[in-house]
């Protein structure tokens, strides 16, 4: 049977969540939705081996790790115009086109991917010109790939980087047009080819991030699942994954920051805190305007339940990206994150006073005002001040009406949240 039939019936068999699952752990480049910010104070010599490994393609990496995505796009356009024939250059680009769209989205949020579905949901649709732009630069790169992979099926560079444009493939027909069929196709081959360029090439490492994702999401889903992913040619184990991802972090080449990042996030889902934190505290000293890392120490914290620590990193965080520190991201999560984490602490006080710092930050996206909104309403009900909580609530539904935060801030206006 083959693999296409194979996929259509699993995709049946399971349904819509388990079989979302499987469909994206094809992601070529899963780790970048947190490591987008990636400091551009780093110095050139912090930053691993790209391809092309010339200046210009090192700047728009720079960029792209600082989230400017508008400068990051325009060096990585002028490094695919003088390599037209290099599919790592066409790669490059089209990546950062997807992660610009999917950041626009709302679909790179972290928590997202840390419980069990590791599945983004975008909060804005995709636009019909970014859509084109990178199915355009994906199909360019695969013809490249694929030109090269007939002259030398064993071509190790070309097996790699068509791996790396089937997950991106994965990525965008799973994140984007949310059609799972034919992101679990793109899975299927991403790790097939990263597979066999470990088979030809075993210290390739950056091959290792997709194939470690794999094996350790794999390993993490029920039972029935894993073994519907076995026809289809996935396999996992959840320690075997994490170790991959080792290597992979300390290979040095274009995939270790993000085989990081990915272990920091698959940590903390085993309950390995310390090991978490000390990667993500190195990175954080290494990349010090990195705002998506600076946020995930506190969560770490907060999962590990250090909340006076994780209070502390939050604090942190808002200091200095008030002070302007953080010129990318939206700092503002931190008040949010803070208030939450003093409320599980029973400090109703400390916790209106970070909601309310909301109130300073003019440029806050509206998701982040209606959770402060709706947390501080809820805490002036518990107090009885029911005017305060009338006001924060209809603050709630004034920015976004059709949002869930506008939809609990009603039921809090027709009664009391106690």
């Amino acid at each position: 049977m083959p693999v296409r039939d194979l996929v259509s019936d699993l995709g049946v068999a399971l349904g819509g969540s388990q079989f979302r699952q499987l469909a994206i752990l094809g992601t070529g480049y899963l780790g970048t939705w947190l490591a987008l910010s990636l400091s551009a104070v780093a110095a050139p010599a912090d930053l691993p081996v790209f391809r092309p490994n010339d200046p210009v393609t090192r700047s728009g990496f720079e960029r792209f790790y600082n989230m400017d995505y508008a400068r990051a796009i325009a060096d990585m356009e002028k490094v695919a115009a003088q390599h037209p024939d290099d599919p790592y250059a066409v790669n490059n680009l089209a990546n950062t086109y997807l992660i610009q769209e999917l950041f626009r989205m709302g679909a790179l949020d972290p928590t997202d991917y840390a419980n069990d579905s590791f599945i983004g949901t975008p909060q804005r649709p995709a636009t019909t010109e970014a859509k084109n732009k990178i199915k355009e630069l994906l199909e360019r790169a695969t013809g490249l790939e694929e030109e090269r992979l007939r002259t030398n099926p064993n071509d190790v560079e070309a097996l790699y980087a068509r791996g790396v444009t089937r997950g991106m493939r994965s990525s965008y027909t799973g994140l984007i047009d949310r059609s799972w069929l034919t992101a679990l196709r793109s899975a299927v081959g991403s790790r097939h080819d990263h597979e066999r360029v470990l088979e030809l090439s075993p210290t390739f490492t950056d091959a290792k991030l997709i194939v470690g994702t794999h094996d350790y999401v794999v390993g993490s889903l029920p039972w029935a699942v894993k073994m519907a992913a076995s026809l289809v040619g996935f396999s996992g184990n959840k320690e075997r994954g994490i170790e991959e991802l080792y290597a992979a972090s300390k290979g040095g080449g274009e995939a270790s920051i993000d085989a990081k990042i990915l272990l920091a996030l698959f940590l903390r889902r085993e309950g390995r805190f310390d090991e978490a934190l000390t990667l993500v505290r190195k990175m954080t000293q290494q990349f010090p305007q990195n705002v998506i890392v600076a946020l995930e120490e506190g969560d770490l914290l907060r999962a590990a339940h250090r909340d006076k620590e994780a209070v502390a990193a939050y604090r942190k965080v808002w200091d200095a990206g008030h002070s302007g520190h953080f010129p990318f991201g939206s700092y503002e999560l931190s008040a949010v994150n803070m208030g939450d984490t003093q409320r599980a602490m029973k400090d109703d006080t400390g916790a209106l006073l970070s909601y309310n710092l909301m109130e300073e930050a003019s440029h806050a996206a509206p998701d982040l005002r209606q959770r402060a909104a709706l947390g501080a309403g809820e805490i002036y009900d518990l107090q009885q001040k029911r005017d305060l909580a009338v006001k924060k609530y209809n603050l709630v539904i004034s920015l976004d009406g059709s949002s869930k935060w506008a939809d609990a801030a009603r039921k809090c206006l027709r009664e009391p949240c106690r």
